[in-house]
């Protein structure tokens, strides 16, 4: 790099700068880990032209590494979501995570329970707490095959399988992708089960079906990162306003289908009422704000 535009002149202070961003995200993803600048300010990928990239070593989205709590330093080590070799790896040899890996595991689903058992548990993912027969039945088989030969209903609707070994992990997490199902981001730090309220879909009082909005949710989560980052045991659910109530005010963002009147600032319709802010374990259920949104506007969804 000559440290020239395609216009034949020096960079603008401004492409100085992006590039030597994009130098340093290179650089913290391992690609080259001393990208930096030559002496006269040029900028270069070469470990031996270049010094060490400053910014990619101490700091991470602009706090400093020194700083970082315990997981976000493991989380930097190695992205959780890229070690699925690793988890081959301990299912051929039927080991068990040292302290870093069993925080990573988390991110599939893999919950290493020691001392209370020396065993994973596996979470899974049921968004709108929907499961068709066959997938009931396969997640049976699962608890027969590989676990304990039961499985638990948490209350967020959610199941969970207990006593896998290790050298079943990928038996099991390859089998809940052949069922239509995931255990990803199920753990750590990443968003938990998506619910909605369970009479949604037949209730006859409902406002909304609010199961595909549920679904599309927890399908925009798998497929976007930055959901990966966010506190542990973050809550969203979605409430269909009809007879039985998702307990919407115990999460952190609640979406609630209300029927709106003919009013100055909205015309009339459903909307979704928001509700932020519920931490049952700190003691604080989630406020109305007074926001209304179109349903097609509460996530990324044909409504």
């Amino acid at each position: 790099m000559k440290g020239e535009n395609v216009s034949g002149q020096g960079f603008t202070e401004i492409q100085k700068q992006y590039l030597a961003g994009f130098m340093a995200g290179v650089a913290q993803r391992g690609f080259a880990p001393y990208a930096g600048t030559t002496s006269d300010g040029k900028i270069t990928s070469n470990p031996e032209a270049g010094g060490p990239n400053e910014a990619a070593e101490k700091t991470v989205f602009g706090t400093p590494v020194d700083d970082l709590c315990r997981e976000e330093i493991i989380k930097l080590e190695q992205d959780p979501l890229d070690i699925w070799e690793k988890l081959i790896a301990h299912a051929d040899s039927d080991k068990f995570p040292d302290a870093a890996d069993t925080f990573r595991f988390k991110y599939h689903g893999l919950f290493y329970v020691s001392p209370a058992q020396n065993a994973f548990m596996l979470r899974l993912r049921i968004p709108a707490c929907v499961l068709t027969a066959a997938q009931l039945h396969g997640i049976a088989q699962i608890a027969k095959d590989w676990g304990a030969g039961h499985a638990d209903i948490t209350t967020r609707g959610n199941i969970q399988v207990r006593e896998i070994q290790p050298k079943n992990i990928i038996h099991v997490l390859t089998k809940l992708f052949d069922l239509g199902l995931t255990s990803r981001g199920s753990g750590a730090d990443n968003i938990r089960n998506v619910t909605a309220s369970p009479t949604s879909g037949f209730d006859p009082f409902e406002v909304l079906d609010v199961r595909k909005f549920a679904m599309a949710m927890h399908h925009y989560i798998l497929n976007n990162r930055d959901m990966y980052g966010l506190p542990r045991k973050f809550n969203i659910a979605f409430d269909s306003g009809g007879s039985i109530s998702v307990a919407e005010d115990t999460n952190d963002i609640g979406f609630v289908a209300s029927k709106v009147a003919e009013g100055k600032s909205v015309p009339a319709g459903i909307y979704f009422r928001v509700n932020l802010g519920g931490i049952t374990g700190h003691q604080d259920i989630a406020k109305d704000i007074g926001l209304l949104l179109k349903p097609e506007e509460a996530v990324a969804v044909d409504a």
